[in-house]
């Protein structure tokens, strides 16, 4: 007699209609003993004013610049940006010789840092809903800002030393470009075949159907979900979704900014009282190209890829079979949800002197 399948139990593999990409679930390697790295703890005892920390009010960054005594949001010029303007191309005899096997392309830009709060012992789990909702007026005034210039504008945050941040102080990047990014090319390519296969927005009537269903649903209001993306690789991966179709953040009413200020917040608090600790991710919002053509096919939608797996110190690698074979996760997206639900929206630090 044949073992009936069980998506809990039994390996499998799971397809993301986003990038048309398989993600392997291994469910029975979560009950291995970890006999591997651990990470130090993320550290909390956080000075909330440095002045030799490049990123504080009245500080000097490393270039002389004096940062002014700002008590909001702060934004500035990437002192070491990965993309300029003022570059040039590659020649014509570069862009595509050798039978395309040694292809060139332009790439022009702008980096951005922009600092959520003047207190580096903050996050945005721990910043007040009005605090947290000047983040999100600012990051839709910087879409709406570059987007005039550039077709693509990434907004994205690292959090934490596990996920490559160098400072503790709370901020985002934005990197805006000439050209529409690998993962953003995909994506646009997918959603656009989605739509005129079936007639629908591929995340809308993805987050109607895990709305249905409930199980990977992690918080809900009346205008957006969270949820363990059916198709998640990071352990905790979760991605944010607006109700109504929306393109781009600088598209957001006043009730959805208020409404993702909440879920955001809510995000975050569980994400830190799972294992009470200063939760490490990287997140980034994708939504419609700048280009003046019909996106109606986008939506706009926040992704956080967090690094930790068993606890605190103890992290998901992403190496050998994922670098040469095929992305892989032990903990399925039903298990994670059911642990962020279970999550208080009470930050676990209210209790304790941080």
């Amino acid at each position: 007699m044949s073992i009936p399948f069980n998506p809990s139990d039994h390996a499998h593999r799971r397809f993301n209609p986003l990038t048309g990409d398989w993600v392997l679930v291994c469910p029975h390697r979560a009950k291995r003993p970890w006999n591997g790295q651990v990470e130090k703890p993320e550290v909390t005892a956080i000075p909330r004013f440095d002045p030799n920390n490049p990123l504080c009010p009245t500080a000097t960054r490393s270039n002389g610049i004096i940062n002014p005594d700002y008590t909001s949001t702060f934004v500035f010029d990437n002192d070491f940006p990965a993309l300029l303007d003022d570059v040039p191309n590659p020649a014509d005899s570069l862009a595509a010789s050798d039978d395309g096997l040694f292809t060139m392309s332009g790439a022009q830009g702008n980096c951005k840092v922009m600092c959520f709060h003047p207190h580096s012992d903050l996050t945005l789990a721990l910043m007040s809903h009005d605090e947290v909702r000047r983040v999100i007026d600012k990051w839709a005034e910087l879409y709406e800002e570059l987007g005039k210039k550039y077709i693509w504008v990434q907004i994205f945050e690292n959090k934490g030393a596990m996920m490559g941040c160098s400072n503790p102080h709370p901020h985002c990047q934005i990197w805006s470009s000439s050209y529409l990014p690998a993962l953003a090319e995909v994506k646009d390519n997918k959603l656009n075949e989605y739509q005129k296969t079936y007639k629908k927005n591929l995340l809308l009537e993805y987050a109607r159907k895990e709305i249905e269903k409930k199980v990977r649903v992690v918080a809900l209001n009346d205008d957006w979900v969270c949820l363990v993306p059916f198709w998640a690789v990071w352990p905790y991966e979760t991605m944010l979704i607006p109700l109504k179709h929306t393109l781009r953040l600088n598209d957001l009413d006043n009730s959805q900014r208020e409404s993702l200020t909440d879920i955001m917040q809510k995000l975050l608090t569980k994400y830190d009282n799972l294992f009470e600790t200063f939760f490490p991710y990287s997140m980034g919002w994708h939504g419609a190209p700048n280009n003046n053509e019909d996106n109606s096919h986008w939506q706009l939608h926040a992704i956080y890829s967090p690094p930790l797996l068993r606890s605190a110190t103890v992290r998901k690698f992403m190496v050998g079979y994922e670098l040469m074979a095929n992305m892989q996760r032990d903990l399925t997206p039903e298990q994670a949800a059911e642990r962020l639900r279970a999550q208080s929206d009470v930050h676990y630090s209210s209790n304790k002197s941080l």
